[in-house]
């Protein structure tokens, strides 16, 4: 039988503001770490993008944060540890209306953007700090960022840290929050470096490991062409033309640029997503591509990782 919010031990105030975004039921990540999450132990969640991970470790960070002594300036209790600026944007609008309802304030830091606005709010007093790892050092070499009041750490998508070369940096951000704080680790897989991290930072985890459901996904065909160079543009033209909404991978942001113009003067509307785009491009391309005002988002692998998109008909690669 599945288990409610208040099973859980989710508060009745957060439950109510859950409903009123229509959100009567938890996932079944959310059921399995709630529990231990909320009873202050650290969690290993395995899980995939998707999955509901988000609000999991936000109902928990910020019931661990509520009644607590306040925050100071420049001074968080809570982090999160996230590897895209898409994806602490995401986590964010997850995050704050939950620690709104409690008085906590949320800042997001990360790179690609001034340091003017992020250093304003940073000025003020900061109960959560949303952050990718290179910025958050970069701000903690400034002194505009003192983690040693960190009770609580939240590590999300740890292996797309390790793939993009993070974690000497999470490890660097982690030995500087208090020696008692509280870690839960989510991921897709739980081996390799994502294991060291484990168990370097969390005492006695508890590992929670949820899939997606099959049926989730629908039917997905994969297909294979074998085709020259000189003809693939002309194949990934007709590929998304008989789909509604696709994402294309490339190898390299200068191919993304490349393939994403190509498909404008075939007819196609594309954006490209990558590393060296600013941040109001990028945000601009992902508003084109939920909207519907683009068809095909093309992006490099690392730009797209931890990137929730829904009902997307097409990946090429």
């Amino acid at each position: 039988m599945s288990s409610t919010f208040a099973d859980l031990g989710v508060p009745a105030d957060v439950i109510a503001l859950l409903e009123r975004d229509g959100i009567t039921a938890p996932f079944p990540i959310q059921e399995a770490t709630l529990p231990d999450a909320l009873a202050g132990r650290d969690v290993s969640g395995r899980a995939p993008t998707g999955s509901g991970k988000t609000l999991a470790f936000a109902i928990a960070i910020v019931e661990a944060l509520t009644g607590a002594a306040g925050s100071k300036a420049r001074r968080p209790r809570g982090l999160v540890l996230v590897p895209t600026r898409e994806l602490a944007a995401q986590v964010c609008a997850v995050l704050g209306p939950l620690a709104k309802a409690r008085g906590l304030t949320v800042v997001a830091v990360y790179g690609g953007a001034g340091y003017g606005p992020q250093l304003r709010a940073l000025r003020e007093a900061v109960d959560i700090l949303v952050a990718c790892p290179g910025r958050l050092e970069d701000l903690i070499d400034r002194r505009d960022v003192n983690l040693g009041d960190v009770s609580i750490a939240v590590v999300d998508e740890a292996d797309r840290m390790a793939d993009m070369g993070f974690l000497p940096a999470v490890r660097r951000i982690l030995d500087q929050a208090a020696v008692d704080r509280q870690v839960l680790l989510f991921s897709a897989t739980l081996d390799g470096e994502v294991d060291v991290l484990v168990r370097r930072y969390q005492k006695n985890p508890v590992r929670h490991e949820v899939e997606l459901a099959e049926a989730s996904s629908g039917e997905v065909r994969h297909m294979f062409w074998r085709v020259d160079r000189a003809d693939r543009v002309q194949l990934a033209v007709k590929v998304v033309a008989g789909h509604e909404t696709s994402i294309i991978f490339c190898r390299t942001r200068h191919g993304a640029d490349r393939l994403s113009r190509q498909l404008v003067n075939a007819g196609v509307h594309a954006v490209a997503l990558h590393g060296s785009r600013t941040q109001v491009q990028r945000d601009r391309a992902l508003q084109a591509f939920h909207s519907g005002a683009a068809r095909v988002l093309v992006a490099t692998d690392v730009a797209a990782r931890g990137i929730h998109v829904e009902k997307v008909a097409c990946i090429l690669h």
